[in-house]
């Protein structure tokens, strides 16, 4: 792998993203070959790097995953109240992350990468990468003027949230997320008086849920991870 960018690489390293990676090299807390770093020094896999006296592994190839989060699964590598969570379901892959998360009774696309920028960037607001949700709800169909409520706003106890669109469906609605609080999705819904029964991602930026069966998880084409590049600002 050819050389890069200190900040880029300790990005890339899922040490911090390249912001939090320059405030590290200006407080002195990084060294290259035992002498302290500067911005924008370039570094090589021959080079010893160091945060705060850990060395710093030099990135593996970019690895993105795509998943089909089944109802009962943990968005969580270890958590003792956990029954069953989410890395049980993946091959063992170093430094590969969660990109947010879907609560214990949520299913659908999940995406998992090894690379901290990108991970960084996909759940960051400022970057607003739209997520696509089907619901199922106790009330049924929503009409359309509880659509128009959400996507007007709606009043959550952590500040306003509201929907990018909104459409009917059966049973529920679709619904465009450009964010991922805690829950939000139900907590709309319960909001405007139709409590979530059922709740399915569909998409996250580019990447579609398509037909991968519950439990099963597939690597993501170069092709794809480019449209993820894009989407963030990283080609």
């Amino acid at each position: 792998m050819k050389a890069m960018r200190l900040q880029a690489l300790l990005a890339r390293a899922g040490v911090a993203s390249r912001r939090q990676a320059e405030v590290l090299i200006r407080q002195g807390l990084v060294r290259v070959n035992g002498e302290v770093a500067h911005l924008g020094q370039k570094v090589g896999p021959d080079d010893l790097v160091e945060v705060a006296g850990r060395r710093v592994e030099w990135p593996r190839e970019r690895l993105v995953l795509a998943l089909h989060k089944p109802r009962g699964y943990t968005t969580t590598r270890s958590d003792p109240h956990a029954r069953r969570t989410v890395f049980e379901l993946l091959p063992e892959v170093p430094g590969l992350q969660a990109v947010g998360r879907l609560d214990r009774e949520s299913e659908g696309l999940l995406l998992f990468t090894n690379d901290g920028e990108l991970l960084f960037r996909l759940t960051h607001p400022r970057y607003g990468v739209k997520k696509v949700y089907r619901v199922w709800t106790e009330r049924g169909t929503l009409p359309e003027a509880v659509c128009r409520k959400l996507v007007e706003g709606v009043a959550l106890e952590d500040g306003p949230a509201r929907a990018l669109s909104c459409r009917p469906a059966q049973g529920g609605a679709i619904l465009t997320l450009g964010e991922g609080r805690k829950r939000e999705v139900r907590r709309m819904l319960q909001a405007v008086g139709y409590p979530v029964k059922r709740l399915l991602r569909l998409q996250v930026g580019p990447i579609r849920l398509g037909n991968l069966p519950p439990g099963r998880w597939r690597r993501l084409s170069p092709e794809e991870v480019q449209a993820l590049l894009k989407e963030v600002g990283l080609e």
